[in-house]
């Protein structure tokens, strides 16, 4: 099956090579980590990962996305690290789609990131942006505000400004990448830094 660019992970799940990663990116050891960080109820619905390039990654300017039961990665990856942060992170959104009710129902989660989003509306506007207060109160996907945060405020400068407030400033992009983010966090990374800093998420 390596020989076909295929590969069996998670019991059932399919790893499909569209495009080759670099050479020196060790999958096996991308794979494994990724088993061994996620339990295997939180795997259930992925049935599928592609690695390669596809029409979507250049449309919607991202690098991995869910749909249908897959996870489309990108094969352009810095290290197996960045890999794994990527497929953890589709995963998420996977976990949504059969738990969204457990995640979302209570509100606590919306509520919380939402206080975070007005926070940041307050501080973009010391620093002398024009922001619209509705628009940050949305919880919802908007490309016009994704685009005014890395566009117009700029990466670095949303790094400053979200210390302390979100996990990353791709957390602040919605309620549903607030809790993909905070997903990998709770997996791969620090989860007390995520208690401390998003204490309704880590709870969920």
């Amino acid at each position: 099956m390596e020989k076909q660019n295929i590969y069996n992970i998670f019991g059932n799940t399919k790893v499909v090579i569209k495009d080759p990663p670099p050479d020196e990116l060790d999958l096996n050891y991308v794979f494994k980590k990724v088993d061994k960080s996620i339990p295997d109820y939180l795997k259930s619905n992925v049935d599928l990962i592609y690695v390669g390039q596809f029409d979507e990654f250049q449309h919607r300017d991202i690098n991995a996305f869910y749909k249908d039961g897959a996870l489309y990665i990108t094969n352009h990856q810095d290290d197996e690290d960045d890999m794994i942060d990527d497929i953890v992170h589709e995963m998420a959104h996977s976990v949504e789609e059969i738990l969204g009710k457990e995640v979302y129902g209570d509100k606590r989660v919306e509520n919380e990131f939402l206080g975070k989003r007005r926070k940041l509306f307050y501080l973009l506007k010391a620093e002398g942006y024009n922001v619209n207060l509705e628009r940050f109160l949305n919880p919802e996907y908007d490309q016009g505000l994704d685009m005014f945060l890395y566009r117009e405020v700029g990466y670095p400068s949303m790094v400053n400004i979200t210390m302390g407030l979100f996990t990353s400033p791709y957390s602040a992009t919605s309620l549903r990448e607030y809790f993909a983010s905070g997903f990998e966090q709770y997996f791969l990374g620090d989860r007390n830094y995520l208690k401390k800093l998003n204490p309704s998420l880590y709870n969920k």
